[in-house]
């Protein structure tokens, strides 16, 4: 989702050369699970994913993991016709994992619908996938029943991280809790929530030194998904060769956390939700449709580092440029119709169209 790119405004421009050093480095290290997704970098990820990994490994040097997206599709036809161009798309000729992407309760009756959780087995029977699960965002309730029903599901994509263990909107706790009862294996998505938790307040980041000098802010994140029991992997959106160098580090040589170093973690957490304005991860999916191409995440980091300052004594700061120069490729904050398309599909379950107006205002201001 966070690969690197040559235009910061324009997610599709993948910087080939660099992820292929990624992939490199990561295959190099022992390291083999790959996920990607229809829409990501604006529905370029899979192709790339042929372009830096497919086309230059052997097929069983890694495992590969894309979704079923039911907002691209309404029949059981296009839902085959939707499968049949990732195949095309990856090259890969076979997927590791196959997800059901993004279940929640406003299309949980579309995947019923349209046989998705029976389809996934067929598609084993073929052998073109081998693990079928679905990823998730939503509350601990729901992922029961869910569950409940189909004991097929060999495993569940949750986001877990420790800013959102106790969160009443992601319910991290709940949800991992939910999983481990009906025994499925887990992979964590956002754990370091978009990158918040790569670079925390002076606070925090000072709680942490304490424990360990050396260790990045990032690298507590990640081990504390890797921490919990039951966790098949942990994916980070990894932006470039550093990022990737610290991951590799973290994982290489793995230490759990300790119950000390986990309640940190939670004593930095409360730092965090103490500033933190709006909790968006960055991961885009608002985007796509938006009528009038708001950066929506963008604004809203740009917003929350300025919602940490004082700025009653600054007044101003250097993100009023940043937001400046970008509504001149992108629509502004002020621009939003409240189409509703973006609440609809935002995982955290945030009110974007609130949030757009808070930060229209502070920026006109």
């Amino acid at each position: 989702m966070r690969l690197p790119v040559l235009d910061r405004t324009d997610e599709s421009t993948i910087n080939i050369e660099e992820a292929g050093k990624m992939v490199d480095l990561f295959l190099e290290n022992g390291f083999t699970y790959f996920d990607t997704a229809w829409m990501y970098h604006g529905f370029r990820s899979e192709e790339a994913v042929k372009e830096i990994l497919v086309s230059r490994y052997p097929r069983e040097s890694y495992t590969l993991a894309t979704k079923l997206h039911c907002g691209f599709f309404d029949t059981e036809e296009g839902r085959d016709e939707f499968f049949a161009k990732q195949l095309e798309k990856t090259g890969a000729g076979y997927f590791d994992y196959y997800l059901l992407h993004g279940v929640d309760e406003s299309n949980i009756a579309k995947y019923e619908k349209l046989d998705c959780f029976p389809w996934l087995q067929e598609q084993k029977k073929a052998g073109l996938i081998r693990h079928a699960g679905f990823s998730y965002h939503d509350s601990p309730e729901l992922l029961d029943r869910i569950l409940s029903a189909h004991p097929e599901m060999e495993f569940v994509q949750l986001q877990l991280n420790y800013l959102d263990w106790e969160s009443e909107w992601i319910q991290a706790h709940g949800c991992y809790e939910t999983a481990r009862k009906h025994g499925k294996a887990i992979t964590v998505m956002e754990p370091v929530k978009g990158g918040t938790l790569a670079k925390v307040p002076e606070d925090g980041a000072a709680l942490f030194r304490e424990l360990d000098p050396s260790a990045s802010a990032a690298s507590w994140a990640i081990r504390f998904a890797a921490s919990l029991p039951g966790v098949m992997t942990v994916l980070s959106g990894m932006s470039n060769v550093s990022q990737m160098e610290d991951n590799l580090r973290v994982m290489k040589d793995f230490r759990p956390l300790t119950d000390k170093e986990r309640e940190t973690c939670f004593r930095v957490a409360d730092i965090i939700n103490a500033q933190i304005t709006v909790p968006c991860t960055g991961c885009s999916y608002c985007t796509e449709g938006c009528p009038q191409n708001i950066p929506i995440p963008k604004y809203f980091s740009l917003y929350n580092e300025d919602m940490r300052e004082d700025m009653a004594e600054k007044g101003w700061t250097v993100n009023f440029s940043n937001y400046e120069n970008l509504t001149k490729t992108f629509g502004k904050a002020g621009d939003c119709v409240a189409c509703g398309q973006c609440e609809e599909i935002c995982p955290q379950h945030l009110p974007v169209i609130k949030y757009l107006k808070d930060v229209a205002k502070h920026y006109k201001a």
